[in-house]
């Protein structure tokens, strides 16, 4: 298995203009790349032999909507017992993110047995369009349709961008991290009219909070346990 610290190099050598940043964390190589040089980037890492990245693997989108913050985003929770969600933690190691959104890129090579990971951040959350590298991969068909599905960026030369997963009329994208855990319809099957409907949600949205037990002799911590006489 080729090297990380001398892939890792070697990319940061030869695309310099084209990559943000460059970090090796875990032994995985992670470059970050403009947007404007996705797809120059993505032909040399493909053709020149010294990458040789023949196969992706996945094409994925992300929202760091919440990223870096509490666990839980919540009024309702008390800094007196299990309270995440109300307490800040200045020891996250992660920061927020400047940008929301960003698509991933998971790239393979057989011939040298090593692998990199492209992020491209999308600088602009109204309009979320990115160039497809369906022409570099194929294989980028189905996962960029994906992206597109449940995330709502957009791939400019994709020639056939629709939904995947949810159906033809649904509305919104379900893996942003501020679509309701709920929906927003619900569907169901009308004998009368022998189709399927859809209806406003009917059941009553709610977070998910952290169960705070206060009086338990289980977290004494060393005190005396009163009920059972010790």
């Amino acid at each position: 298995m080729t090297d990380v610290n001398a892939l890792s190099a070697r990319i940061h050598s030869r695309f310099a203009v084209e990559v943000e940043s460059l970090n090796v964390a875990l032994g995985e190589i992670t470059v970050e790349v403009k947007p404007e040089y996705l797809l120059a980037l993505c032909q040399m890492l493909r053709d020149e032999a010294d990458f040789d990245f023949k196969l992706l693997v996945d094409v994925c989108g992300v929202d760091y909507l919440h990223y870096g913050l509490d666990d839980w985003q919540t009024d309702s929770t008390t800094a007196t017992g299990f309270g995440r969600g109300v307490t800040a933690l200045p020891e996250r190691k992660n920061p927020v993110k400047p940008n929301r959104f960003a698509v991933v890129y998971h790239l393979l090579s057989l011939e040298k047995n090593h692998r990199i990971r492209l992020r491209v951040n999308l600088p602009n959350e109204k309009e979320l369009i990115l160039d497809s590298v369906i022409d570099i991969w194929p294989a980028a068909n189905w996962f960029e349709r994906e992206t597109f599905d449940l995330f709502g960026i957009l791939f400019r030369g994709h020639p056939d961008l629709r939904r995947i997963l949810t159906d033809y009329g649904f509305v919104g994208h379900p893996f942003r991290k501020d679509f309701p855990l709920i929906g927003k319809v619900e569907a169901r099957y009308d004998a009368t009219l022998k189709r399927v409907v859809y209806e406003p949600v009917s059941i009553e949205a709610r977070v998910l909070e952290p169960k705070v037990i206060r009086h338990d002799n289980r977290y004494l911590s060393g005190q005396e346990d009163v009920s059972h006489g010790k």
